[in-house]
């Protein structure tokens, strides 16, 4: 019997081990074959703690630079030949090829001599490399999103990821939260730049190993911390929880509801001419020459200062937002659709607007609100999209016409308020932020704390027992 894909049908059981073992050749499973087989499951977290990421910048020697290449190429075959296995698998055969087939067919491609290279790699790398494709099979028949490509080099991410039993960690006694990295495969620890601590006595549960553009390592460990939340915030001489109003424009990247504004960076704007001049000179060069390579090398340490200056930007802005309040309410934006490319008449414009969207880095923004809220024991609400917040007035509620983005301020016809646009919508969300917040506690059992996020759309499926 087999499940209906389009005309065809999944083959399974004995025909379908046939098939791995002889026209694809993955191997069966010879140990425990008398065991029955279950699913791998994710590490679990201990209870009142957080999974926090640590990033550090090391300087490789040469010879941990040559193993790490051979490591982030072997990962990128390996995440290659999986894909084309499995997909191969399907398409030719019907066969449905997993994560634990994939382990499989890597021991043989360890074995075969064409590709002995890959036993130069520790092998719990390259199982991490077949477990994000599985994945990112998962994340495409759960969550809709696109299937899996190839990967390529000089335009896919170098990165390797290094589980407990693939690198030593040696804590400092005296430092504590710092100490020695060895990774697999290799002799001498990394030359790591402690710019902070970890948390003192705690064994990472994973590291990253990446290379960015320009050419920079970076080592990020994932460990479990105890974040202690923060002295809860409420308006003086009361009880009631201080709450912001947070609007995300343009104009100015983020305004609250007393009318502080916080400006829009325009980083790419701002190194938009020497971007230009790096591009115009890179075309002068001839591919493949080494004067060609320093020039890419010049435009990718350019990028790597934009996006450094811009998480630092964030970092600070969310960290003081999430410090001075106890509610945080923000518009639930469909930053994808708002990305969608244009065509026909106003297309220049509208790829004007897609890059200082993208400059803006909301999603990036919206997503540190997301999990310090969650660290610290604050509240995010998200409002619902169609919520009016923008043309709906302040002061009396009535709601006007729709407006113009050119428009930044509006009087309303009904009370003749004059009205910010952007101070406007953040007074409007924080009304309506802290509207549905009070539904939520009064809904609350005794004892029970705000969950860290209130999103609109989903408070009708919430539930205080949940």
């Amino acid at each position: 019997m087999g499940e209906t894909a389009g005309k065809r049908t999944a083959v399974r059981g004995e025909e379908a081990q046939r098939i791995k073992r002889e026209v694809l050749g993955i191997g069966d499973r010879r140990k425990h074959h008398t065991r029955k087989a279950t699913p791998l499951r994710p590490h679990a977290k201990e209870p009142d703690t957080h999974h926090r990421l640590y990033r550090f910048r090391f300087y490789p020697t040469e010879e941990q630079a040559q193993q790490l290449e051979r490591t982030f190429g072997a990962c990128r075959w390996v995440y290659n030949e999986g894909l084309a296995l499995r997909s191969d698998a399907w398409e030719r055969h019907r066969v449905r090829v997993g994560f634990a087939e994939t382990c499989r067919a890597l021991t043989g491609w360890k074995r075969a001599e064409e590709t002995a290279w890959l036993r130069k790699v520790s092998s719990t790398v390259l199982q991490q490399s077949l477990r994000h494709l599985d994945q990112a099979y998962s994340r495409f028949f759960t969550s809709g999103a696109r299937h899996p490509q190839r990967k390529r080099k000089g335009r896919s991410r170098d990165t390797a990821v290094y589980v407990r039993t693939g690198f030593r960690w040696v804590e400092d006694p005296e430092r504590p939260g710092t100490g020695l990295i060895t990774l697999a495969k290799q002799s001498q620890p990394l030359d790591v730049r402690w710019s902070r601590a970890l948390p003192a006595g705690v064994v990472p549960v994973r590291l990253s190993v990446t290379r960015d553009r320009a050419d920079r390592y970076f080592v990020s460990a994932l460990v479990e911390e105890r974040v202690v939340p923060l002295p809860a915030v409420v308006l003086p001489g009361t009880r009631e929880p201080k709450a912001v109003g947070v609007d995300l424009g343009l104009a100015s990247l983020v305004t609250l509801d007393d009318g502080t504004k916080s400006d829009h960076p325009r980083l790419l704007k701002r190194y938009a001419e020497k971007l230009a001049g790096y591009q115009r000179e890179l075309h002068r060069k001839a591919r493949g020459s080494r004067n060609r390579q320093k020039v890419r090398q010049r435009i990718a340490r350019l990028y790597a200062l934009i996006s450094d200056v811009r998480k630092d930007m964030l970092d600070q802005l969310t960290t003081r937002l999430v410090r001075e309040n106890q509610v945080l309410v923000v518009e639930d934006l469909s930053i994808a659709s708002l990305l969608r490319g244009a065509h026909g008449t106003g297309s220049r414009r509208k790829a004007r607007l897609n890059r200082m969207i993208a400059d803006a880095s909301w999603a990036a923004l919206l997503r540190k609100l997301r999990y310090k809220c969650a660290w610290y024991g604050r509240t995010l609400v998200i409002v619902d999209r169609f919520f009016p917040s923008t043309r709906r007035c302040s002061a009396c509620h009535a709601q006007g016409p729709k407006m113009a983005v050119t428009v930044r301020q509006w009087t309303c016809a009904a009370c003749g308020a004059a009205h910010d646009r952007d101070v406007n919508a953040a007074v409007n969300l924080r009304e309506e932020g802290l509207r549905l917040y009070g539904l939520v506690v009064e809904a609350l059992p005794p004892g029970r704390k705000a969950p860290a996020v209130l999103k609109a759309s989903e408070l009708g499926e919430w539930s205080p027992a949940a």
